[in-house]
């Protein structure tokens, strides 16, 4: 019978049916002749609203439209870290083979690989009983993670027949279960799951473990937990880009989905070209080994921009069921909100601020809040922590996006212009930025590295504030007019700023510092702040203590102790001891 579901209208990605009872809500369809993936988004009895997911140039009135009967879906297996895949997770390297550089509208191939073998090592027999979320079987994805094939949510039974171990396609039934209803269900090496739906996990956990990025100000000043959630917001030319990829390169995350959303082309490719050529300092592998790229670039189809963070954080959720810690950058959501924006404008729906939908909020909510720690139902624990990044038009904060991201996330690290602009970087603003982690996390760190290391923080968090208020009395009366003990205050502000904050990502003892070689660069800065004090506070000149050099020295210290001598740090301080000493001793 001819299909009588066919394009009424055409309004850029956005399609419509007149008169039709043939899908239903957020059913993934195909629209005419070339088949181009849509997804239907609103429904009535007059007419029933598809959002398309591909170019629509050359789609008419007539064209035919066809249901799949399933929600918006992604491909869940083996073959996902390594790969780049586009907004609804369409291989880009197949579709180049295929297509060349431009995607071809239409273009049908698999998200994953259905030819290749993997090496399937079976964990269950036949009698076992199965229950949602266990691992069947395993096998290595690549030569640093191990694929765990999990029993799809809401699937249990008892094991009627196992293959062997050996090699086996995507497609291959290797476990048979048979179901309560009495139904046979086979199990394969992938399934599939609505991108729009979060993955169900067996218990939420608090969330009281660091993600240590080897970044000076984000781990002291401003830290992330495992599953929690941050915004990296700032101007053009801020480095949000770039402070992503240093997290993503260096943090202590098992696996990273980085998704590029709406960025222009040359950053993506120039994130390609890093993450192949960047080898992991965990295991002396290429970071593609734990990697998965979503590139959606900004002349990429807007609906396809939509859906990718969704794409993204599906995956990311199905690692993290298998018991791994995951991290996704999502640069940027803006692009992400004005994707939202232009889609709801060709709907005609009402405008809320700036011309954002009125759902803007409850939409980033449904987003930030698939971040989290977790027990799996394969038990064990997994963790998504969700790193998105903020483009405010102008580098202001008080528009829509950046202040209904701050509703849901609990850290918000600022990115200065100023400071982006003198060569400081990361460019996050101490005085604008803010963590809500500090009460979570203090119980790790003072377990792993005692008491001191809140204590240093602490008194690094006030110098600065200080040195923010004195700033304000400089800008009116200049510096000279203050007493001796607040230029003390400014030079070891400096020191902390310069010494400390600001990191060097192309040195390699800078790029990155664990947090052993933190605290005692802290406890050095504030050794020499303690022993000025006393001189400042014995009526001698501030002029003296700077004229030692160990101020200048400080500042370099980041770059002249190397990662694997922190017994050096001893020297620095036996040194700031014999000059004060010595500075002592001639003023007496």
């Amino acid at each position: 019978m001819e299909n009588q579901n066919v394009v009424y209208g055409i309004n850029g990605p956005v399609v419509t049916v007149l008169k039709t009872k043939a899908f239903s809500m957020m059913e993934m369809v195909y629209v005419g002749e070339e088949k181009l993936v849509g997804e239907v988004i609103t429904i009535t009895d007059e007419m029933t609203t598809i959002q398309v997911y591909e170019e629509t140039s050359g789609l008419k009135p007539g064209d035919p439209v066809v249901g799949t009967g399933a929600p918006m879906n992604v491909l869940l297996g083996p073959g996902i870290i390594t790969n780049i895949f586009d907004g609804i997770e369409r291989p880009l390297g197949a579709i180049a083979e295929k297509s060349g550089a431009f995607i071809s509208k239409g273009v049908a191939v698999p998200s994953l690989d259905m030819d290749k073998e993997w090496d399937v090592t079976l964990k269950v027999k036949v009698g076992d009983k199965l229950t949602s979320g266990q691992i069947y079987a395993t096998l290595p994805e690549t030569p640093v993670i191990e694929h765990r094939l999990l029993v799809p949510p809401r699937v249990s039974g008892t094991v009627t027949s196992v293959k062997p171990n050996g090699k086996y396609r995507l497609m291959d039934c290797i476990v048979t279960l048979k179901l309560e209803s009495g139904e046979d269900y086979e199990l394969t090496l992938c399934q599939k799951w609505p991108i729009r739906t979060a993955r169900p996990v067996k218990e939420r956990l608090a969330p009281s473990i660091p993600l240590i990025t080897g970044q000076r100000v984000i781990d002291t000043l401003f830290p992330v937990s495992k599953g929690g959630t941050a915004a990296v917001p700032g101007g053009f030319g801020t480095g949000k880009t770039m402070t992503q990829h240093q997290i993503a390169k260096w943090c202590d995350a098992d696996i990273i989905v980085y998704v590029g959303c709406g960025e222009r082309g040359n950053e993506m490719s120039q994130v390609l070209d890093e993450f192949s050529a960047l080898i992991d300092p965990k295991n002396n592998r290429p970071m593609t080994d734990r990697t998965v790229l979503i590139a959606n670039t900004s002349n990429m189809p807007v609906a396809a921009r939509e859906a990718s963070i969704y794409t993204g954080i599906t995956l990311a959720e199905y690692y993290r069921d298998m018991g791994y810690d995951v991290a996704i950058m999502a640069d940027s959501t803006s692009r992400w909100a004005e994707a939202l924006r232009e889609i709801s404008g060709r709907l005609e729906e009402m405008p809320a601020e700036e011309g954002y939908p009125a759902y803007l909020p409850s939409r980033l909510a449904e987003f930030y809040e698939r971040a989290g720690r977790v027990t799996p139902l394969c038990d064990g624990e997994g963790s998504v922590t969700i790193i998105g990044a903020v483009s405010p038009q102008g580098g202001d904060f008080s528009e829509p996006v950046t202040q209904n991201t701050k509703r849901f996330i609990r850290c918000f690290w600022a990115l200065d212009k100023s400071l982006a602009y003198s060569r400081h970087y990361p460019a996050i603003n101490w005085i604008g930025s803010y963590s809500e982690y500090f009460t979570d996390l203090d119980d790790w760190f003072v377990k792993n590295y005692g008491e001191e290391f809140i204590k240093c923080r602490n008194s690094i968090s006030t110098i600065l504030q200080e040195e923010s208020s004195l700033m304000e009395i400089v800008k009116l009366i200049g510096a000279d007019v203050l007493p001796d003990d607040q230029k003390l205050t400014i030079e070891i502000a400096k020191v902390i700023r310069v010494g400390y904050l600001q990191q060097n990502a192309f040195h390699p003892d800078d790029t990155y510092v664990t947090i052993e070689k933190q605290l005692l660069m802290m406890k050095t800065i504030l050794h020499l702040y303690d022993r000025a004090k006393h001189l400042v506070s014995a009526n001698i000149p501030i002029s003296r203590v700077l004229e030692a050099g160990l101020f200048d020295k400080l500042l370099k210290m980041k770059y002249d102790i190397p990662n694997n001598k922190l017994e050096m740090f001893d020297e620095y301080i036996k040194e700031i001891d014999e000059k004060i000493a010595e500075i002592t001793a001639v003023q007496s």
